[in-house]
């Protein structure tokens, strides 16, 4: 029998009724009110963290087992809303400019953030099939959204073809799972694993088809094929959603798949997330040398972050799952920051996406120049700033665990992808301006991003107790839970 205690899930809830009373609003008023609707969500993202924050935070399960709420989730779930709302304040002005300015984006933005939030609670491979498939069907229409561009079409086809296939893989991987334990439930399978001396063979297999459709949805390597040509084709606001929340949910995702139904398979698994880790991080740092586009740039650089975050998944500890969630919550607010600034790369209202439009950026823009520096510094992993913490908890989990091997390949990358963010700073500081600058004035709600993720890189050092205890306690509860 189903059970209807929903408390858990009232973030979720409040914000699909949010996302449906939208719809109708935008279907009543045209595109003219896609600002109105955009902030409204905002608004709604905001309410839904309070939500959030009242809520008890201790392990629950509801409708028979199928989502789980713990400290793990809540924790995920305001990063989530957060990056969301990030993603749609950095959008709303871009919309504008390019003459894509449609009601539906804000809340396919939405619709995409509710099937994340499910995500990360998922207890059951059908809820976390149906979580992934609800975020993944407003994420393939939004890489298309310019419609008139044919750059947009092409990345919203390479998107849903790749992501159909990926998807395919996932379910191949339950069907077998489920063949050889008789279960979907986590809770389940992780019972079935107990007490085996051997996984069966069929297991494995679907352990394997399972990580390489999740390995998809982050982008490791060697299943990134999507990311560079589709973070170049897509709009840029929708870039920037794609490098800012989607990973987030599903590193969260994998973190609590492997920890819960698979931790029994501790030797099996750590050896595939191994060769993803470092092979992404491998990748993304000697990949993006060559790059031109700041969009295909930092697509790989998103790739090699994801790498790094991997180091932790592969620990299997709850140290290793506090320091990924650490390392994913300084991402998301680097990159918000990072997207905000090449938003406002435009020249005579035309956006610009080459790294050299960025010369002598100092001169003609020095805020703007000064805030990207700050980032770049950070996504380097130069010290005191936040991205240096995010990295030397992550190696200090694997080198605890004994993946010194893993470590070592992650600060050499880490030292290689150091020359890609600096030349962004060189090309600001050291060259000459290319023609005109840069168009001045910033909308208020890129500033903000920016201001608050410039902020939150510099004042880390200050009191980062604060944030590591809460990513302590999550990681605790997925292995109490």
């Amino acid at each position: 029998m189903i059970d209807f205690y929903l408390t858990p899930i009232l973030p979720e809830l409040f914000l699909a009724m949010t996302a449906m009373g939208l719809l109708l609003v935008g279907a009543i008023r045209g595109n003219e009110a896609t600002t109105i609707i955009s902030w409204a969500c905002v608004l709604g993202l905001v309410i839904a963290v309070g939500i959030l924050t009242k809520l008890s935070w201790q392990d629950a399960t509801i409708l028979s087992g199928m989502f789980r709420f713990d400290y793990f989730a809540g924790f995920a779930k305001i990063l989530i809303a957060v990056g969301i709302a990030f993603s749609i304040a950095l959008s709303v002005n871009f919309l504008k400019q390019e003459n894509i300015e449609r009601f539906e984006y804000p809340i396919l933005v939405l619709m995409a953030g509710i099937g994340m939030m499910l995500m990360v609670s998922a207890n059951n491979m059908l809820s976390l099939y149906m979580a992934l498939e609800l975020q993944s069907l407003s994420l393939y229409v939004l890489a298309a959204f310019s419609r008139n561009s044919t750059r947009s079409a092409e990345a919203g086809v390479k998107y849903f073809a790749l992501g159909a296939i990926s998807s395919g893989m996932i379910l191949f991987g339950i069907s077998l799972i489920y063949g050889f334990t008789g279960a979907i439930d986590y809770g389940a399978i992780s019972a079935s694993m107990i007490g085996l001396g051997q996984a069966p063979l069929g297991v494995l297999f679907g352990l394997v088809f399972l990580l390489a459709g999740v390995a998809f949805k982050i982008s490791a390597a060697p299943f990134h094929m999507w990311t560079p040509d589709v973070y170049q084709g897509a709009p840029t606001s929708v870039t920037a959603l794609f490098a800012i929340v989607p990973k987030v949910a599903a590193m969260a995702l994998l973190v609590r798949l492997l920890a819960a139904p698979f931790g029994p398979l501790y030797t099996e698994w750590m050896q595939i997330i191994w060769f993803l880790s470092a092979a992404s991080m491998v990748l993304g740092a000697f990949a993006a040398i060559a790059q031109e586009n700041i969009k295909r740039l930092m697509a790989y650089s998103s790739i090699g972050n994801m790498g790094y975050a991997l180091i932790g998944v592969a620990a299997g500890t709850a140290a290793g799952v506090s320091s990924v969630l650490l390392y994913m919550l300084i991402y998301l607010v680097m990159t918000a920051g990072a997207f905000g600034v090449i938003l406002s790369m435009r020249r005579k209202g035309v956006a610009v996406e080459n790294i050299s439009d960025l010369s002598g950026l100092s001169q003609t823009n020095p805020a703007l120049a000064y805030a990207m520096a700050i980032i770049m510094f950070s996504m380097s992993g130069i010290p005191p700033m936040a991205g240096f913490f995010g990295k030397l908890f992550i190696f200090q989990a694997a080198i605890d665990k004994g993946l010194v091997v893993l470590a070592v390949l992650g600060v050499v990358s880490s030292v290689v992808a150091a020359y890609y963010y600096l030349r962004i700073i060189k090309v600001m500081f050291f060259d000459a301006a290319a023609g005109e600058g840069l168009d001045v004035g910033i909308p208020f709600a890129r500033k903000a991003v920016m201001i608050i993720s410039i902020f939150f890189v510099l004042a880390f050092i200050f009191k980062p107790s604060f944030i590591v205890a809460h990513t302590q306690i999550a990681a605790a509860s997925l292995f109490t839970g």
